[in-house]
């Protein structure tokens, strides 16, 4: 959300309050960024919210406690791998389980459209229940609104998650230090190219699922192998590219990847190159990516690579010291060039 004091390239110019809302300012890139920091960031400041996160964590009597909230537009409702229900449920978690907390209950908010099959609705709310059970929270409370026929779009869904954090464990966004190694759990992009397989302008034939899963458990023996994880981060919106550019500019630090290191299904690959996309920008919905000193980094590797969501886990970079935050790649070809944010939206409703 919030970012370190000094002046950085990123908000050089301040948000045109003369415009309008766009598609972009959902992105997860450089305009959503500027939305966030200059309207609701400023507007909301306290040290909570300032700690720039995708949940806030707090001290309560008898330990620390997590909270997060997020909504679900995504487009298609139901696409290969999963459905805006079981997504609902895996995003709040994972939200909760960057903190490397234990999730414990949800809380979820529908807004229905008039004229949306109740029988598809069904289908959604079961597909919810399912994925709360698996993942071992309950959803405790919400609320459900309808609003006019074409005034909505079949299905919003808004939840809030809260979670304990174990003792001693504490990353964060702004925890990267030069020297630290950058982990990814396993192959980017399969989430946002099984959402564009299914859309009617981007139709192509692909083997591709979502990958939506629910990454607690896979957090929680990383944090018991290595309790001093610096920084977690599940890079969903905006993708591998926008993640990294948030955590080096939270963090006041610089990126150096290496391209061959990155995994990527052939499929995925294959799919954005017909599409003209960078497929370190499309999204994932049950990967994350992992920083934490240099002496670490095998020990937790072998740990990730032992559990089933993180068996395709790799180390792709490390942190260096950069004063302009750059996220730079080693080509295959042994050039280098800059990873910037997201720009514009390469894929809406992904989320």
């Amino acid at each position: 959300m919030t970012a370190p004091a000094k002046a950085d390239r990123l908000f050089a110019r301040k948000l045109d309050l003369s415009g309008a809302v766009d598609m972009t300012h959902g992105s997860g890139g450089k305009a959503m960024a500027q939305l966030v920091r200059e309207l609701f960031a400023a507007a909301f400041a306290n040290p909570l919210l300032d700690q720039g996160n995708d949940q806030a964590a707090f001290d309560v009597p008898g330990g620390r406690m997590v909270m997060t909230t997020d909504g679900f537009v995504v487009s298609p409702l139901f696409f290969p791998g999963g459905d805006i229900g079981s997504l609902a449920v895996h995003g709040t978690v994972n939200d909760i389980a960057m903190a490397g907390a234990v999730p414990l209950h949800l809380t979820a908010a529908f807004i229905l459209e008039e004229g949306f099959p109740l029988a598809d609705l069904k289908r959604l709310v079961d597909s919810m229940a399912a994925a709360a059970r698996d993942a071992g929270v309950a959803i405790v409370s919400g609320d459900t609104k309808v609003v006019e026929r074409g005034k909505g779009d079949g299905v919003f869904i808004t939840t809030t998650g809260i979670g304990m954090v174990p003792p001693g464990i504490a990353p964060s966004g702004d925890r990267a230090r030069p020297g630290d190694a950058i982990l990814v759990s396993g192959t980017m992009g399969d989430h946002g190219v099984a959402i564009m397989s299914t859309r009617d302008n981007l139709g192509f034939d692909t083997a591709i699922l979502s990958d939506s899963a629910a990454l607690h458990g896979l957090v929680a023996a990383m944090v018991a192998e290595v309790p001093d994880l610096h920084v977690l981060r599940d890079p969903t919106r905006g993708g591998l590219a926008t993640t990294l550019n948030e955590i080096a500019h939270q963090s006041g630090v610089g990126m150096r990847l290496s391209e061959a290191a990155i995994p990527l299904r052939a499929e995925v690959a294959a799919a954005c190159e017909l599409l003209g996309l960078d497929p370190l920008y499309a999204a994932n919905e049950g990967k994350l990516i992992a920083i934490c000193a240099d002496a670490d980094a095998d020990r937790l590797l072998t740990v990730m690579r032992a559990h089933p969501l993180g068996r395709d886990a790799a180390r792709i970079g490390a942190v260096v010291e950069d004063s302009h935050r750059f996220v730079q790649m080693e080509t295959r070809f042994g050039g280098r060039r800059i990873v910037d944010w997201l720009t514009g939206e390469q894929l809406p409703r992904i989320c």
